[in-house]
């Protein structure tokens, strides 16, 4: 039986977790698929019910990063122009 997990947004909404979301971010970050799918199942499998989304952005971050500095650089490049979030809410890259 699978456990349905749901994320805490920032604005307090639960939505369900969706490894996809995962794996795509990965892969617009530039890690190939079979990378990007690997970032998924392991951001999966520590998921909790009411896991904050900072707290997945931030395991996705540290994922990038050991796997590919530069893809981690080019995720917090896409938040900071594409979901136009400020350096304040970007923070320093996951290390």
């Amino acid at each position: 039986m699978i456990e349905l997990v749901d994320v805490v947004k920032a604005d307090g909404r639960r939505e369900p977790f969706v490894r996809e979301k995962v794996t795509v971010s990965a892969l617009k970050s530039g890690a190939p698929p079979e990378e990007a799918r690997v970032i998924g199942e392991a951001v999966e499998r520590i998921a909790y019910d009411g896991m904050p989304s900072g707290e997945i952005r931030h395991r996705v971050l540290e994922h990038l990063h050991e796997r590919n500095p530069e893809w981690e650089k080019n995720w917090l490049i896409y938040d900071r122009a594409v979901k136009k979030r400020g350096a304040a809410a970007v923070g320093q890259p996951a290390r």
